[in-house]
């Protein structure tokens, strides 16, 4: 048999812990959803930082590869000229 003292204290116990939820678990997962929120947004920013850089990357290389295919040996002469101009370091 159920003791009759029990029913009250499971009440009691039930509300406290119902309580105890709603005034300390449920402002912490908020905490921890808003937490959550911030680090996407920072992560989001600087994935688009990189996504610009790559894209201001490629630009340059597009630029690079037509100059080299346009005037490929003009470029070499230049490049080589400019070792023989150049001082010896010493």
């Amino acid at each position: 048999m159920i003791n009759p003292l029990l029913i009250p204290i499971l009440g009691i116990s039930c509300g406290l812990l119902a309580i105890f939820g709603g005034v300390v678990i449920r402002p912490w997962f908020a905490y921890r959803h808003r937490k959550m929120e911030i680090e996407a947004d920072k992560v989001a920013e600087k994935a688009a930082q990189y996504a610009a850089q790559t894209e201001r990357l490629e630009q340059r290389m597009r630029v690079l590869e037509r100059i080299v295919t346009d005037r490929g040996i003009d470029v070499a002469d230049e490049i080589e000229k400019l070792r023989d101009d150049s001082a010896p370091l010493n």
